[in-house]
């Protein structure tokens, strides 16, 4: 399998071939790219060649399999482009420190996974200083997104862009004839779009099971009745591949049960990170994401096994006055319209966060672009992106989208039902802590006054931290332990 430097014909490589790089690998030579493969463990790289290897060429692409480093560097083009696609982390930052002293000036690293941006930050600059670029690319899609077409996220130098331009957009997914991948900034611009994607994922999913929770446990349907119910949704404004992916789910039967499969599978959801990530960058940038945030404490708790079998000798959760009647057709559709309205509070925060870390870090993302490259290939691809694509073209200085004309009205004529839906889960015992939070978010910000003036009065008091007045302009501290005298900071 040796390639000698003399003989290099990739104009791309990627290291890593778990599921993600290998697909991603073949989608690149089946869009008729030459890419050099390889992995710490070779038997990969030659079962992908193997297997796959007479794929490519129908489309003029080709494997180049390689067994060490130094043979996969010597078998790319210079300016080399070397994709890494390995767990995020420790094991990313073991392969770079390998591949860096085999590399030459002007060649550029891609980081495929799914790293914290800060990480990206750091390599960024590491690698910088030693001549080298350094990209992370945000790749959404899974397993079937990888092969055949995901939403990429791209962040790093317009130099290192345009090398891989070539690439990155013809192995994107398409719609309209638009690809759904773009340069989205500079250094960790594109692993912390991935990231915020990641987490309205989180909340996307946490909504979608906070209403089939309610169908079930509030309107008595069943997981099959439920998925037609979902295909139903799929037909309107919710449609998109997380609620296509619901229906099929709940109308999966267990082979070895005869069950329905939701009922078998056990009920704690596990996460990789993103989801925290999310919600600890929010904190830092000061930017409220509750859903998203309520979804990651929602996974979190479920998987706290040992406190809710406590919790569940102590306290029923069948008892007569949490029984609750409801129309049965009137409920699914109040719920479709919480639903609706929670998931675009959650949309709505994601992107008030990516603006909000635009800025902070000096990136200038264009938030009508990422809605544009969510329209496809990513988990969260859905109808109403379409919407945002619309609403941040015709006024780019968007201070949030819940006040742009289509969902000002899609709220408008949900919020009563919105507001039943909560009320009835709380009468029933079901929670629903994303649709929740994102009912008293919208609440929050249409209210006049809030009780925050009460927050700062107590602050004031306890600690000094002086207040500011309705009134007139400036800060002031009351003395509160003395005369009460109001003094001017």
């Amino acid at each position: 399998m040796a390639t000698s430097s003399t003989d290099a014909t990739a104009t791309i490589g990627m290291t890593g071939l778990a599921v993600m790089g290998r697909n991603l690998a073949r989608n690149i030579a089946n869009h008729g790219h030459t890419i050099a493969v390889h992995n710490r463990t070779t038997a990969r790289t030659t079962a992908l060649v193997e297997e796959f290897g007479d794929e490519p060429t129908e489309h003029g692409g080709a494997f180049v399999a390689t067994e060490s480093l130094e043979e996969f560097v010597a078998a790319i083009r210079r300016p080399r482009a070397i994709i890494i696609m390995v767990k995020a982390g420790e094991p990313t930052d073991a392969v770079i420190e390998e591949l860096v002293p085999l590399l030459d000036e002007g060649d550029i690293v891609v980081d495929a996974g799914n790293a914290h941006f800060t990480d990206t930050l750091r390599r960024q600059q590491a690698l910088e200083s030693q001549g080298l670029h350094f990209v992370g690319m945000g790749v959404s899609g899974g397993e079937e997104g990888a092969l055949k077409g995901p939403s990429i996220m791209v962040g790093g130098s317009e130099h290192a862009f345009e090398v891989l331009e070539p690439v990155v957009m013809s192995i994107t997914a398409q719609v309209d004839g638009t690809p759904c991948a773009a340069h989205v900034g500079p250094d960790g611009a594109g692993h912390f779009v991935k990231m915020v994607h990641n987490g309205i994922e989180y909340a996307d999913m946490q909504l979608i099971a906070e209403s089939y929770d309610l169908l079930r446990s509030v309107a008595g349907l069943e997981p099959a009745e439920i998925a037609d119910v979902f295909d139903e949704w799929n037909a309107g404004d919710l449609e998109s591949f997380l609620i296509e992916m619901t229906a099929d789910v709940l109308r999966h039967t267990d082979a070895a049960t005869g069950k329905p499969f939701v009922d078998v599978v056990r009920d704690a959801a596990e996460q990789k990170g993103t989801g925290r990530w999310t919600v600890q960058s929010a904190l830092d940038l000061g930017v409220p994401i509750t859903g998203i945030a309520e979804a990651t404490f929602a996974r979190s708790l479920s998987g706290h096994t040992a406190q809710r079998a406590a919790a569940q000798k102590m306290f029923s959760t069948t008892t007569e006055d949490q029984r609750v009647e409801v129309d049965r057709d009137t409920f699914v559709d109040q719920v479709r319209a919480a639903l609706y309205a929670a998931k675009v509070v959650a949309y709505a925060q994601g992107f008030d966060q990516i603006a909000a870390g635009s800025e902070e870090h000096g990136w200038e993302v264009d938030l009508g672009e990422t809605a544009t490259i969510w329209r496809g290939g990513c988990i969260i691809r859905a109808q109403f992106l379409d919407r945002i694509k619309e609403a941040y073209a015709s006024e780019p200085d968007l201070t949030t989208l819940l006040t742009t004309p289509y969902f000002v009205d899609a709220v408008k004529d949900g919020v009563d039902a919105w507001r039943e839906v909560v009320a009835t889960g709380a009468r029933a015992g079901v929670p629903t802590p994303a649709i929740s939070s994102s009912l008293a978010y919208f609440d929050g910000l249409r209210r006049t006054r809030l009780p925050a003036a009460l927050i700062q009065g107590l602050r004031d008091n306890f600690g000094a931290h002086t207040y500011e007045r309705t009134d007139r302009e400036g800060t002031f501290h009351t003395t509160w332990a003395g005369d009460r005298t109001e003094k001017e900071m």
